[in-house]
């Protein structure tokens, strides 16, 4: 603190030993700071935060979020209720949001993890957006296998990446999709069934239910 850290409550914040933490940081309540954890300058820290083991550079916000591990660059926002576990590197700029689980990955510059995915075993590159609700199906029950993705890709959401698959540069994905093969740069894979649409299906079930008491 007489170095320019504020703690907001000391009674109520943890920081080991080893920790180290730059001037113009800010630790919230109910933050524990573990390990060889070092944290840079002007960052935000908690509340309700636990990072084990792990670096962020200048410029860092961390809200409800427990990080194991992993190694962020500059200006790095996680959470909030996001897990970052061992083998994680995020580097400047890029985003991991709510609900989000990242392990063994590489978010690459300025790429967002938003909502709702889990990333493991991959690499993203830079300016990557991954869509709400999707997943790198890295296992099959024996092995772990890696996803790939480009450069300025676009993940539709509800993606699953069934590893190992690479998404080209500047490629996207449809939501929904699940994609098993290669995409490549500047195309769109996507895989769906047909949408088809049963005309007069309320009225019918509502008629049905009136004869038989039954949906």
């Amino acid at each position: 603190m007489a170095n320019g850290v504020t703690i907001v409550d000391p009674g109520a914040t943890y920081i080991d030993v080893d920790v180290t933490i730059g001037r113009d940081t800010v630790v919230l309540p109910l933050t524990f700071l573990e390990g060889q954890t070092q944290i840079g300058s002007g960052c935000s820290i908690g509340p309700s935060t636990r990072i084990v083991d792990s670096s962020f550079g200048d410029g860092s916000e961390v809200t409800f979020a427990v990080v194991l591990g992993a190694q962020a660059g500059e200006g790095v926002r996680v959470g909030p209720f996001t897990r970052l576990r061992p083998g994680t590197v995020m580097a400047d700029a890029s985003y991991a949001g709510p609900f989000t689980d990242i392990k063994n990955a590489t978010i690459g510059k300025g790429s967002k993890v938003p909502h709702l995915a889990y990333v493991g075993d991959a690499t993203l590159g830079r300016d990557v957006n991954v869509g709400a609700g999707t997943i790198t199906v890295n296992f099959d029950g024996f092995d772990k296998y890696r996803t790939v993705i480009g450069d300025g890709a676009s993940i539709g959401s509800d993606t699953m990446l069934i590893a190992p698959v690479e998404v080209g540069r500047n490629a996207n994905t449809g939501a929904g999709s699940v994609i098993s093969e290669d995409v490549p740069s500047g195309a769109l894979g996507i895989e769906r069934g047909k949408q088809t649409n049963v005309r007069g299906y309320r009225k019918r079930k509502e008629a049905q239910h009136r004869r038989t008491g039954k949906s």
